[in-house]
């Protein structure tokens, strides 16, 4: 069932999303998918997430939708519109969340696994990671949000190179494309993810989510309505008690201490 496949745990504001399917690398079928969505659900829900972690179990992160279950299927076209269904709603309540979603992959990251790895805010991923869209090498098309994001972390040339070859690419090569943000020694990822998003949790949360918010909607709009925008995301920061502490803890040189932490 996904409550064992997917598993949610909350600790001192962070939130670990564990992809646990690794007999199957974590590739997504129904219950992957509708467990992702609950998740997405309650940590929308619940006000003391502060940071969201999401990995994967045995060394491997996501390794796409789960082929075998496709090839059982007598509808196949009815099984992933329901399948999408439920993961599009777990990436956009990840992705609207306050709280920063952190990626950390091992392993192989492809197709819907490509897409999640896409729709993080910052990704940490291990020496031996490698990225690869994969869907058109079985006839199929994007989804999980990587026809999205992808284009605008590496630009519609490295995108459609992606999509129209299937090339892999290694985590350096992801670094230097922007597909992801740091990389680390195997076996550290887990750690490093962990610590990362530790960290945040104890920052501003609602600042980060309006700076989020700013960021993604720079692509959708012009620029005098972005700076306006910019200017009343501002002013509403500056009217909350995370402004006054942090101001107040650079002038005296201390650590801020913001809410919820």
């Amino acid at each position: 069932m996904s409550e064992t496949q997917v598993v949610v745990d909350v600790s001192r504001g962070v939130a670990r999303i564990e992809l646990s399917r690794p007999e199957a690398a974590n590739t997504i079928d129904l219950d992957v998918a509708k467990g992702l969505a609950r998740a997405a659900r309650r940590l929308r829900d619940d006000p003391a997430v502060r940071a969201v972690l999401l990995t994967g179990a045995g060394g491997v992160f996501c390794a796409g939708g789960d082929l075998k279950a496709f090839a059982r299927s007598d509808d196949l076209p009815a099984l992933l519109r329901e399948i999408t269904s439920h993961l599009h709603e777990a990436v956009s309540e990840l992705v609207r969340l306050e709280a920063p979603l952190v990626v950390a992959v091992e392993g192989s990251a492809a197709g819907a696994g490509l897409g999640l790895v896409s729709a993080g805010d910052l990704v940490v991923a291990s020496e031996s990671a490698r990225f690869v869209m994969a869907y058109t090498a079985v006839g199929l098309t994007p989804d999980g949000s990587s026809s999205w994001f992808l284009p605008r972390l590496v630009g519609e040339r490295r995108a459609m190179e992606l999509v129209l070859t299937n090339r892999v690419l290694d985590a350096g090569e992801a670094l230097d494309w922007g597909l992801v943000t740091s990389v680390v020694r195997d076996g550290e990822t887990a750690e490093a993810g962990a610590e990362l998003a530790r960290s945040l949790a104890a920052g501003p949360m609602q600042a980060f989510g309006a700076a989020k918010r700013l960021v993604r909607s720079a692509w959708t709009r012009g620029l005098e309505p972005h700076l306006a925008a910019e200017s009343e995301e501002l002013a509403r920061a500056a009217g909350r008690h995370d402004a006054h502490e942090g101001i107040a803890a650079f002038l005296e040189k201390r650590p801020p201490c913001f809410d919820g932490m």
